[in-house]
């Protein structure tokens, strides 16, 4: 049986099954109590054993994982007390990301692939509007539309608003008031950086799922300093959007021995606060059925009742660190924090919560039948890594010498619904002329060589459109079909 030491006291160490890992966990407290520590202990130590690691940088401090710390006397003592012996500091193989492409590898993800629920959530649609970019959605795939990047709604959606009376016989009413509230929202999207996630390349999965050259696995650190202060609801989309790709693409795998990934989600209230009961019902759902896929998943939160009940139950691994009971709504947080725990008649959880010290917790882990082992009062064993950040010059070092430098630095930008619908607009409006010119027998001025060019692309587009619709639409649509189910898609 495989273990990872989470932390110990004089009686005891604390360790968490390798097998039981993928039943996910959380690591609670208030400021400043060590959560942060907590966090790259167990990324260090999955990493460690093979396991690769996706977690989410909310205040900036997680890249010092790629640097080995330093020994000194209160780190020596607390491995005294924990009783290891042989520690010794090092580094962990990792690779940084970032949306905005600034201190890591560059995070894109399709139009089409965030689809219309997330999308409508992102924007805070209501239902009316919800159901436009639903026809929206519908629309392209019938047409063969690529919806790639923002422009490329944008442009689809200037488009319905002009034939709206035209659709509105197959496609329902749509109302030029919805889409201009569409377009707006778009707009203040943008301007809260948006436009550099949604895009190609995309992020291909897999590439968070790699070990290096000596087995351990690697530890994929996104920075969301800058994202959670310009778009937090971006931040959740992102985090629902990579678990349900994750669901989607890799298979049953039963009991394996060690996880597959594991995701870090700090500041996990993001993904729940405001969310639409339904989309929360299968938030919930996708956490529950992901760790068949083999993904452990950890939220990070100040107070344990920013996680839904259903979802809360379903958490394998608890560190609790301190929680203040100034407030009413503190003291339920610390009523509820204890009655999760299993009880330990040698332990007033309860009270104990209150009078934790910094990197000190209250831990339950699984036994290797899977049941909760009595809350320990730990001390948490110090990380191998350097706690705290690295300097500018330590982290482009480690960004050249990534193995994926350059596979997503260069946007690309290939024909896709904005592309296409332009070049209708033009030709339709030279037809027109054309038209125009022959009633008044006055000689139109041929078009260019580019223009006729264009003119067959047409054509061409119409005959794509139709494979689109048998191939990547059909593709898309039961990717979404997939997503709807688990997500409530209409």
């Amino acid at each position: 049986m495989t273990t990872i030491c989470i932390g110990g006291n004089q009686d005891t160490q604390v360790n968490i099954n390798l097998r039981m890992a993928n039943r996910h966990g959380l690591i609670a407290g208030a400021t400043g109590t060590g959560k942060t520590v907590s966090l790259q202990v167990l990324a260090e130590s999955f990493s460690r054993n093979g396991v690769p690691v996706f977690l989410a940088d909310v205040k900036g401090d997680l890249s010092g994982l790629a640097q080995a710390g330093s020994m000194n006397d209160k780190i020596q003592s607390r491995l005294d007390v924990i009783g290891l012996k042989d520690f010794n500091n090092e580094a962990n193989p990792t690779l940084f990301w970032d949306i905005f492409a600034q201190s890591g590898h560059p995070v894109r993800a399709t139009i089409s692939d965030i689809g219309p629920l997330m999308l409508s959530s992102l924007l805070d649609l209501n239902d009316t509007q919800t159901g436009v970019l639903y026809s929206t959605f519908e629309l392209a795939d019938d047409n063969g539309l690529l919806l790639l990047d923002l422009k490329d709604l944008r442009t689809i959606l200037k488009w319905v608003s002009e034939n709206r009376k035209e659709l509105s016989s197959e496609y329902g009413n749509i109302s030029s008031a919805s889409i201009g509230a569409i377009q707006r929202k778009l707009l203040m999207l943008e301007e809260q950086g948006a436009e550099d996630f949604f895009g190609e390349p995309a992020l291909n999965l897999n590439d968070y799922m790699i070990t290096d050259f000596s087995g351990r696995g690697v530890i994929s650190v996104l920075d969301v300093t800058r994202l959670m202060s310009k778009s937090p609801r971006l931040y959740a989309t992102f985090l629902l959007w990579l678990l349900s790709e994750l669901f989607e693409q890799l298979p049953e795998v039963g009991d394996a021995d060690k996880p597959k990934l594991v995701l870090f989600f700090d500041e996990a209230h993001m993904l729940f606060d405001d969310a639409p009961k339904p989309l929360l019902k299968k938030i919930e759902q996708v956490v529950r059925l992901i760790r068949s896929r083999g993904v452990g998943v950890y939220f990070i939160s100040q107070n344990p009742l920013d996680i839904p009940e259903q979802v809360l139950g379903q958490l394998g691994t608890r560190i609790q660190h301190a929680l203040r009971a100034f407030t009413p709504r503190d003291q339920k947080a610390v009523k509820a924090a204890a009655e999760t725990f299993r009880n330990n008649p040698s332990i007033d959880t309860k009270k104990a919560i209150t009078e934790l010290g910094t990197g000190e917790a209250l831990v339950s882990v699984l036994d290797d039948k899977g049941r909760p082992t009595p809350v320990e009062r730990v001390l948490i064993r110090p990380p191998h890594s350097r706690i705290g950040p690295l300097n500018t010059k330590e982290r482009e070092e480690i960004l050249n010498r990534s193995p994926l430098k350059g596979r997503y630095d260069t946007e690309i930008d290939r024909e896709s619904a904005h592309e296409i619908l332009k070049k209708r607009a033009a030709d339709e409006q030279h037809t027109k002329a054309l038209e125009k010119s022959e009633q008044k027998n006055t000689p139109v001025k041929p078009k260019s060589a580019r223009s006729k060019s264009r003119r067959q692309g047409v054509g061409e587009a119409m005959m794509k459109s139709a494979a689109r619709s048998i191939g990547s639409s059909l593709g898309r649509r039961i990717i979404r079909g997939i997503m709807g189910t688990l997500l409530g898609g209409k």
